[in-house]
């Protein structure tokens, strides 16, 4: 079964779940409530059972023993960093059907797990939910639904008795397609925008992948490295990105080790990562001691106000942040009112600089974030890959925010690219994307440059849309993008530029005051007094021949000599369509010409006819 017949069987699975035993119980909007966490306490659930009865048999020896803290016991049995003590599983709940007891046996099943287990029920507010499905007689046909032998939401392949695979696992990233999917699907009807805001598809994933990973893939080491997300959706960026570095390592023979961290803020998308990160057996405990502070691996809350990695760096840092979304309540989270009072060292530089951007939109405000992340003292340092829409480029006036996060990474040159994505390429919007690709180990021949990759025409067709996605970036493609970038050459979808072609001045236009009979006003000494005024101001290449004082000799003093210019202000600013735009061509005279010929001949007699009538 490949992936889109195991993705499509899992999909029709969980919807027709959904409309066989949901309907007329809860509206559509509101299944995810009830499909999302029990696909979830499923995947657990399928890696538990064949150490149940050992667990319970070590249980019962542990509390002869009067040890409070079994937790840590209990997982070395089970193998993974949650188990669950209840005598319950999901299957053997199956067999009671007095409604009564089965809600009482299946609270007494959630209140068996692990700390980590109870935290990702909470984040989904799975209780009162299950007191909807008991009153309505509707709690048992979830579980027998959710345990059918003919569908497998573990991680580990179905297998028969002669050893052969009869059902794949679902990974990771296959759990957060269907997530999505089923999220678009029971939004729907409603209007609900909500779905593909926190999920990139995989296709976007696996670019996003190698564009880090293999432009530096001989350069790894055996050492340990570090991959952070901090809007980690379901996962999938983290983990997809993690199996392309090994997949590297393996190919040049390299043993080495990584550990992934992200935070996200959405409680039952990060309930869904923190379950896949455990189940993954790549960790044993989800939290970690740093500088004597208990942190965990996956963070929930805001980034941006609640930062759950204080002061850590990462080697890679891979991103689908939030764009188009006010983020108020972060100044609500830190305690105050106004954008202004921000002291966060991540986004205010010092008194005079910082990079906060419109409260309307918090996506500057990530890549700041990551900026903060970067190792300084490793032969790598960090390598940072985001995805942003085309506002980054260029929004926000010089000394604003987004145009001194720019000026700082140029400026200090950390631009190695960006890459101009195909419109509908993700599933809840049609707008076109930009991938950003910083590094403050630029290698020597990109060294003051900037690349520019019009990747907006490599792009293969879906069969069939999947929301607003008409299209994926496949192996094929993908391969394109990743030439171009390496290659690191001019052709027509790649323009490589001086770091200062995106810098200007912003420069004031400063008049001669007059008094109120129109005369010029000058002070003591005789000279003239000048002032600003209000939105006249030119803004100067900084690489105009000459730069601002040839400007003004150029193009302001033949033409109103009495203007002189205020202080300057730095500003960047960054324009595909200016290096990339291709005029439509216009048709030909002759053409038009022989089309108007045609015309009156296909109409010549309409009129007489008419007439006649």
């Amino acid at each position: 079964m490949d992936n889109t017949q195991q993705f499509n069987k899992l999909v029709s699975f969980m919807w027709n779940i959904a409309n066989d035993v949901l309907v007329d119980v809860f509206e559509q909007v509101d299944y995810k409530k009830v499909i999302l966490p029990m696909m979830v306490l499923r995947r657990i659930d399928v890696l538990l059972e064949p150490t149940k009865e050992a667990v319970l048999k070590q249980k019962e020896i542990l509390d002869k023993q009067k040890i409070a803290n079994q937790e840590p016991v209990l997982t070395t049995i089970t193998g993974y960093p949650f188990c669950n003590i209840s005598k319950f599983t999901m299957k053997t709940l199956t067999a009671e059907t007095n409604p009564a007891r089965l809600k009482m046996n299946f609270r007494e099943y959630l209140d068996g797990f692990s700390k980590d287990v109870q935290d990702i029920i909470k984040k989904f507010n799975l209780l009162p939910t299950i007191d909807t499905l008991s009153e309505s007689n509707r709690l048992g046909s979830i579980l027998e639904k959710f345990t059918d032998k003919s569908i497998n939401l573990g991680i580990k392949p179905i297998k028969s008795a002669d050893g052969k695979e009869t059902l794949p696992g679902v990974d990771n990233h296959m759990m957060g397609t269907v997530f999505e999917e089923l999220l678009r699907r029971f939004n729907e009807a409603y209007a609900v925008t909500s779905a593909g805001r926190h999920f990139t598809p995989r296709d976007m994933v696996q670019l996003l992948a190698d564009l880090t990973i293999k432009p530096i893939a001989d350069k790894l080491e055996n050492s340990t490295y570090s991959i952070y997300d901090g809007a980690c959706g379901t996962g999938g960026i983290l983990t997809l990105a993690q199996e392309q570095i090994y997949a590297e390592a393996a190919r040049l023979n390299k043993k080495l080790k990584i550990h992934i961290f992200g935070q996200e803020l959405m409680p039952d998308t990060y309930a869904t990562c923190k379950a896949d990160i455990m189940i993954s057996g790549q960790i044993k405990n989800f939290s970690y001691t740093l500088n004597k502070q208990q942190h965990d691996y996956i963070a929930f809350g805001s980034t941006i106000s609640q930062d759950g990695h204080i002061g850590e760096s990462y080697d890679f840092c891979i991103s689908n942040p939030p764009f188009g979304t006010a983020w108020k309540e972060d100044l609500k989270n830190w305690g105050i009112s106004d954008k202004k009072e921000i002291t966060d060292s991540r986004f205010v530089l010092n008194d005079e600089v910082n990079f906060i951007p419109d409260i309307s939109d918090p996506q500057m405000l990530f890549l700041a974030n990551n900026i903060s992340r970067m190792k300084k003292d490793t032969p790598l340092g960090t390598r940072i890959v985001e995805v942003h829409n085309g506002s980054s480029l260029f929004t926000g006036d010089a000394g604003s925010g987004n145009s001194n996060l720019r000026q700082y990474i140029i400026e200090n040159d950390m631009l190695e690219a960006i890459v101009a994505m195909p419109e509908k390429d993700f599933y809840n919007t049609g707008i076109g994307t930009y991938i950003w690709i910083v590094t403050n180990r630029k290698e020597k021949r990109r060294k003051g440059k900037i690349q520019l990759i019009d990747a907006t025409s490599i792009k293969t067709p879906l069969r069939k849309n999947l929301g607003e996605k008409n299209c994926e970036t496949n192996e094929a493609d993908r391969a394109k993008i990743l030439k171009l970038l390496m290659d690191f050459k001019e052709t027509e979808q790649s323009k490589i530029f001086d770091n200062s072609e995106f810098g200007y001045w912003s420069v004031p236009l400063m008049r001669p005051q007059l008094d109120t009979d129109g005369n010029v006003i000058k002070d003591k000494k005789g000279n003239v007094k000048y002032k600003a005024v209000r939105n006249e101001t030119e803004q100067i290449p900084m690489n105009y021949p000459g730069g601002i004082e040839g400007f003004y000799e150029n193009e302001v003093k033949p033409y109103t000599p009495d203007v002189i210019f205020g202080e300057p202000t730095v500003g960047y600013e960054l324009s595909f369509t200016k290096y990339f735009y291709k005029p439509i061509e216009l048709r030909s005279l002759k053409d038009i010409k022989a089309d108007i010929m045609k015309l009156e001949k296909q109409t010549e007699g309409a009129l007489a006819e008419i007439l006649e009538i």
